[in-house]
């Protein structure tokens, strides 16, 4: 089953594009996980898709902005993928939103659809330095995932206390914490396979 596992493409998408981000670090952490139990892990910047608010008027006007196109095909390119978002306001970060917003809308690219929330796996992580680890902005993104019509997997992960929770190497440190992030990869890869097969 490993064997099969080794296939399957996974992009991890941080939705904070700061310095220091510990967000930026978990996504660090998931990609290393990702590789180590046999998965093919790819981590971008939404730094590298520069998007507008989204707005309908300027959709209507100018269509889907060229760097949605981008992302939602290289979304659409793998097998699976975990979003790891900050918790602004007990939601998900604005960078995060306006990007999730504008590949949800129709995509075409040679008159074939991109549907990057369709037939693939989805992961929610997060960490704060709160101690509920921002487990109420993924509330809101696993909300928006299921809206889309996306598949997104039980297990998560949230860390608390982030300012201390990882080493020099980006290496989560608490144990509980470790085990969250063990598990969710596996489910991922898991469901992943299926989407990958079918």
């Amino acid at each position: 089953m490993w064997g099969d596992m080794a296939q399957q493409k996974i992009i991890v998408i941080p939705g904070s594009c700061r310095s220091g981000s510990v967000n930026t670090r978990l996504a660090a952490a998931i990609v290393r996980e990702i590789d180590q139990q046999n998965g093919a892990p790819t981590r971008i910047s939404l730094d590298d898709y520069p998007l507008p608010i989204y707005n309908g008027d300027d959709e209507q006007s100018s269509g889907v902005p060229e760097n949605a196109v981008k992302l939602a095909q290289m979304i659409a390119a793998h097998d699976g993928v975990v979003i790891v978002s900050p918790e602004y306001n007990s939601s998900l970060a604005p960078l995060l939103k306006n990007a999730m917003d504008w590949i949800s809308r129709p995509i075409s690219v040679n008159g074939e659809a991109v549907k990057p929330y369709q037939n693939r796996a989805y992961a929610i992580a997060s960490a704060s330095p709160g101690a509920l680890g921002g487990i109420r902005g993924l509330a809101q993104v696993r909300q928006i995932l299921v809206s889309v019509g996306a598949s997104a997997i039980t297990e998560q992960v949230a860390v608390g206390s982030a300012g201390s929770a990882f080493d020099d190497l980006d290496q989560l440190t608490n144990d509980r914490a470790k085990s969250m992030l063990s598990n969710m990869v596996a489910s991922l890869l898991r469901h992943a396979s299926w989407y990958a097969r079918g």
